[in-house]
C-alpha cells in the first residue's frame, strides 16, 4: 500500500469527515463539494448497511461487526443491587492485520 500524503488536519487527535473530503479534494483533484458529497454517500451506505443487519468489511482496513447480546443480571457497583441489563444489539470494529501491524510500527 502506497504512503499517503500527511494529511492537514483541523485536530491532530481526530480525523474527521471534512478531513476526509480534504485529502480526497487534494489526492484526486474532485471538487470540494464533490470529495464532500463521496465521504458523506460512503459512510450514509455504510450506516445503511449496518441499520439492516449487515456487517460491513473494508479489506485492508477492518469489519464492522454486529452482535446481539443477551440479557443478563448486572449488579449496580456503589449499592450492590441485581439489575436486568435488556437484551441489545452492539457494534464492534476488529482492524484487518495489515491495520494492526501500520499501528505497530507507528
Amino acid at each position: 500500500m502506497a504512503e499517503a500524503d500527511p494529511m492537514i488536519r483541523t485536530d491532530p487527535g481526530t480525523l474527521t469527515r471534512a478531513d476526509l473530503a480534504e485529502s480526497l479534494h487534494r489526492q484526486v483533484g474532485l471538487s470540494r463539494a464533490e470529495s464532500a458529497s463521496i465521504v458523506e454517500r460512503i459512510l450514509a451506505h455504510m450506516c445503511e448497511a449496518l441499520s439492516n443487519g449487515e456487517n460491513v468489511k473494508i479489506s485492508g482496513f477492518g469489519s464492522f461487526v454486529l452482535r446481539d447480546k443477551g440479557e443478563r443480571i448486572g449488579r449496580n457497583p456503589k449499592t450492590g443491587v441485581e439489575v436486568p441489563i435488556a437484551p441489545r444489539r452492539v457494534l464492534t470494529f476488529r482492524a484487518s492485520q495489515m491495520l494492526r501491524d501500520r499501528i505497530v510500527a507507528g
